[in-house]
């Protein structure tokens, strides 16, 4: 089967993305807009980019309906700064209910009653259920078209991670503990550790 995504309705592309890109980390983005009214959402186009210095990104789609900006976008190119949290299975269905689509405005941590917690150097609040966080400063914005089905990528430098003391240990995280969540494709989700393999890279 060879399919050429232009000539598809927006909606059956992003099938084949979701269906194929996976399992997908969650960026759980809490930001603050300009009159300091929170907003929580999450966003499983997400990964790593570098180190040094420390980058991530991730990808808010337009909205299906108007091809409008999402909160979160708006939020972060009003403020410069987002923090990432990242999702274990403990809070995995109040994160879920955070994709609902509230007016602008709405404090995503009231209602779904996810705490807030103070970052240490940005002023949007963090998820203190997460037990590790990516406190980030807006780094680069690039936007992909204005219409439904579009999206920006957003790139944040990481200015500090906050950690749980119970995963850290040698500089690492411990990863069993952290018990990270994943999207898969639909409503489905995987825990991305239950079936988990080792192999050695060959030198």
């Amino acid at each position: 089967m060879d399919i050429k995504p232009h000539t598809l309705p927006w909606q059956d592309a992003y099938k084949l993305m979701v269906g194929s890109i996976l399992p997908r980390p969650i960026a759980f983005v809490s930001t603050l807009d300009e009159e300091g009214r929170a907003n929580l959402a999450p966003f499983s186009f997400f990964t790593a980019i570098s180190a040094e210095p420390m980058l991530v990104c991730f990808s808010p789609m337009r909205k299906g309906k108007d091809g409008s900006k999402k909160d979160t976008l708006s939020n972060i190119e009003e403020t410069n700064e987002f923090v990432i949290n990242i999702v274990s299975e403990e809070f995995a269905e109040e994160m879920n209910n955070c994709a609902i689509e509230f007016d602008r405005g709405i404090d995503e941590f009231e209602e779904t009653g996810l705490t807030k917690k103070e970052s240490i150097s940005v002023k949007p609040p963090a998820v203190a259920e997460s037990k590790v966080q990516l406190e980030c400063t807006l780094h680069q914005v690039l936007h992909f078209g204005d219409q439904p089905g579009a999206g920006s990528l957003v790139i944040g430098k990481v200015g500090c991670v906050r950690i749980d003391d119970e995963l850290y240990y040698d500089g690492k995280i411990d990863t069993k503990k952290l018990k990270p969540v994943g999207r898969l494709a639909g409503q489905s989700y995987t825990k991305p550790l239950a079936d988990a393999f080792e192999m050695i890279r060959k030198r």
